[in-house]
């Protein structure tokens, strides 16, 4: 794990590196002098880079000790580094790329860890007790968000050990080219949430009928029974078509859902937590309202913690493609074979042609806060996301809407929108998310437990009520990264356990489920 040096004002990652990052709230200003002399020739806000030395048209800029541009212009020492007077540098050619060859770093078991979770049928572990509600179509959404608030003040209240009761609606399911190839990827990914560890096995799916996803689609690869009106209801029916003649009114329509709910409700109330070994935990780690502390305190953090799952026999992701192609030089050695390295590449070609179709490329995804954060491009931004997924070797790559399939840390393909990375994290099987942010978001899913990590104490004193775990007293050498990394390790196993609910769930604040869909819409 790579150690900061710090100073009053400033941090430096990398001896290498000619730039270092502002700590202080109010940043630094100009005529300021830093501990070694260097006098400040522009005001530079706090995240922001400041030149360690003066840099001419087209030096190399180095953070992290990776190139993340060149000077776009001559830029005194003391000055002001940022996206304006930056050029980006092209991407990692993939062609050649090193495959495998990092021998996985020596590390002893980490034993004696447990958490409480709910053991399903088919082996997998839950964090939370969930009834699902999804849909085959979106014209069914209303329905759905209707039985829910209904379930959940009628129903609910007689079933304790239920946690919650989530409605899994989405935009997908007619009007599409359902049978093109890239299809495959929002189908699999509806299947696959389905199965999802905090449902126990208990989702019922909602559909229209006449939709060209059918409903049972999405429960195909199990034995399912559909269920037809509400007075030969079979207990184990788990489908509900809304154009089943044997209904005559909504209210026919609501009565079924609700009675099918009730059985669903009376079977998942009966699970009980039970010790588990942290085999069973899948932590999704993603970065999101990212600045230029995400790489310097929090994603160290969570990479130290990554580390410690993998040691204990557990299983992490991380995913978006974009913050991982300029730094797909530092994963494809990790890979524990060839293939795994090959498969990363994939994915990253993949993805390169599929944003070269849409005439956009990776550096869309910097956003405006990003740089208002300090962050100047992509570059610079990938090379601290991937810093959450520690020292362990990747022992696997998925593609969009898989599931998992290995324990040990795995790269799962997906765009780095919050929303859709969630998403697809959840249908790999994650049963708890651990979101970093340096500008602040209420980013929350339904039924995954999300902590959130602030990366720097501003934002974590001022959205004290929203953030879990606050990472910016690294910065200020309140903590180091190994010892936020355990604080960070044990919080994830008393969320897990039911012993501490996250800030957002405690709020009830939840986004929607966004499907990733690259196939063609008719």
């Amino acid at each position: 794990m790579t150690q900061v040096q710090q100073s009053p004002r400033v941090i430096r990652i990398h001896p290498s590196d000619n730039v270092a990052v502002a700590v202080a709230q109010g940043g630094l200003a100009a005529g300021e002098h830093l501990d070694d002399g260097i006098e400040i020739t522009a005001n530079v806000p706090q995240g922001h880079k400041v030149a360690l030395m003066s840099l001419s048209e087209g030096d190399a800029v180095i953070r992290y000790g990776e190139v993340i541009g060149s000077a776009a212009v001559d830029i005194p020492c003391g000055g002001h580094v940022n996206e304006t007077n930056l050029h980006m540098p092209t991407p990692p050619a993939l062609e050649d790329l090193p495959l495998a060859t990092r021998p996985a770093p020596i590390s002893e078991p980490l034993e004696g860890y447990t958490f409480e979770g709910f053991r399903n049928a088919d082996g997998t572990v839950g964090t939370k007790n969930v009834l699902g509600i999804t849909t085959s179509v979106q014209c069914v959404a209303g329905i759905v968000d209707h039985v829910v608030q209904r379930i959940k003040s009628e129903l609910l209240p007689q079933f304790p050990n239920v946690d919650d009761v989530v409605g899994l609606n989405h935009s997908y399911g007619c009007g599409v080219a359902i049978n093109a190839p890239a299809a495959v990827v929002p189908i699999r990914t509806l299947k696959n949430l389905a199965q999802n560890p905090n449902f126990g096995d208990e989702v019922m799916v909602i559909g229209l009928g006449c939709e060209k996803l059918q409903p049972s689609t999405l429960v195909d690869d199990r034995p399912v029974k559909i269920y037809e009106n509400t007075e030969a209801a079979d207990p184990q029916a788990n489908v509900l078509s809304l154009q089943d003649e044997s209904f005559e009114s909504f209210a026919d329509m609501v009565e079924g859902i609700m009675a099918m709910a009730e059985r669903h409700l009376e079977r998942l109330d009966k699970r009980q937590r039970e010790t588990c070994p942290i085999s069973e935990l899948v932590v999704g780690m993603q970065c999101g309202g990212s600045d230029a502390f995400s790489g310097l305190t929090a994603n160290p953090a969570v990479g130290f913690a990554t580390d410690l799952i993998v040691r204990a026999g557990g299983s992490v992701m991380f995913s978006e493609v974009t913050e991982v192609r300029d730094a797909i030089h530092l994963l494809t050695p990790r890979a524990v074979d060839a293939s795994v390295g090959q498969a990363l590449i994939d994915q990253m070609a993949w993805y390169d042609d599929y944003l070269s179709q849409g005439q956009a490329d990776r550096s869309a995804n910097t956003s405006p806060g990003n740089k208002k954060g300090g962050l100047s491009n992509i570059v610079e931004k990938a090379l601290g996301s991937v810093i959450k997924s520690g020292n362990s070797p990747l022992v696997d790559v998925i593609g969009p809407g898989e599931r998992l399939r290995k324990r040990g840390l795995t790269f799962a393909a997906t765009p780095a929108s919050d929303f859709i990375c969630g998403t697809l994290q959840a249908a790999a099987g994650m049963n708890l998310q651990v979101f970093t942010t340096g500008r602040g978001t209420p980013y929350n899913l339904p039924m995954t437990p999300v902590i959130k990590m602030s990366t720097n104490s501003t934002l974590g004193k001022r959205w004290h009520d929203l953030i879990d775990l606050d990472a910016g007293r690294i910065a200020t050498g309140e903590v180091s990264i190994e010892e936020m990394g355990w604080e960070l390790f044990h919080l994830i196993l008393d969320v897990a356990s039911g012993r501490r609910r996250v800030a957002a769930d405690q709020l009830g604040l939840y986004n929607d489920l966004v499907l990733f869909n690259p196939a063609p819409v008719t």
